[in-house]
């Protein structure tokens, strides 16, 4: 098995929707158990790569990269965040700014309203 995207999984050389679907509720099961535990203040030893995909689940756009710093935008409100990875880690200091946005701005995940 083999996935050429976060949303097409081929299987046998065709592509099968329904174990997309699976992948995607599966994903969106693991966000949200992911936003719990940095909700309880669970912020030590968070992976990067889970930080920025949680991210773009609440709805944030990447605008670009500077050096280490990776920059995202929300279209609902004019603030910037700005996250950095150490030894593919996030920065805990930046996962509390992220949560204090979340909380300011009522924000959920994708799919949730």
């Amino acid at each position: 098995m083999t996935e050429t995207s976060p949303h097409s999984i081929i299987l046998g050389g065709q592509r099968h929707p329904i174990l997309s679907r699976l992948t995607a509720s599966v994903r969106d099961v693991n966000d949200h158990r992911f936003l719990d535990r940095l909700a309880r203040g669970d912020l030590r030893n968070i992976r990067f790569t889970e930080l920025c995909r949680l991210v773009k689940a609440l709805g944030f756009e990447q605008r670009r990269i500077s050096g280490s710093h990776y920059i995202f935008a929300h279209p609902a409100f004019p603030e910037i965040l700005n996250l950095q990875q150490v030894h593919g880690q996030a920065k805990p200091y930046q996962v509390r700014q992220l949560l204090r946005l979340v909380e300011r701005y009522n924000l959920t995940l994708e799919g949730d309203q």
